[in-house]
């Protein structure tokens, strides 16, 4: 049975990966294991060792302390990465990001006039 704590620390494994644009077979090769074991690892079946959640943070440019944002004395926040979970919201995130700072900003402001007009 999957603890809720490996299983959110999947979740955010994957939400990391997906935003960087790697596969499991990338991460996978990256940290020199099979791709399976990063399945597994992504749904909590398989509890990720303190030595093998280093090398994926450094793979994927973050900080141990990433993969726990959420959590509050071991449990999951309720109101934490909901969003997150919904591919078309990561989807927009990513496009969001992969645009020129000044673009950016400035479709930062539009959207912030736009949800105070709704």
């Amino acid at each position: 049975m999957k603890h809720p704590v490996d299983a959110h620390v999947g979740k955010r494994i994957r939400h990391r990966r997906w935003m960087v644009g790697m596969t499991q077979q990338q991460l996978a090769d990256k940290v020199g294991i099979k791709f399976q074991q990063i399945q597994k690892y992504e749904t909590g079946m398989n509890r990720v060792s303190a030595s093998r959640l280093w090398d994926i943070a450094e793979t994927l440019g973050v900080t141990i302390s990433f993969f726990f944002e959420g959590l509050a004395n071991g449990v999951i926040n309720p109101a934490g990465n909901d969003m997150m979970a919904d591919k078309e919201a990561m989807e927009l995130v990513r496009s969001y990001y992969a645009i020129p700072e000044a673009q950016r900003r400035r479709l930062f402001d539009l959207a912030r006039v736009l949800s105070e007009a709704a």
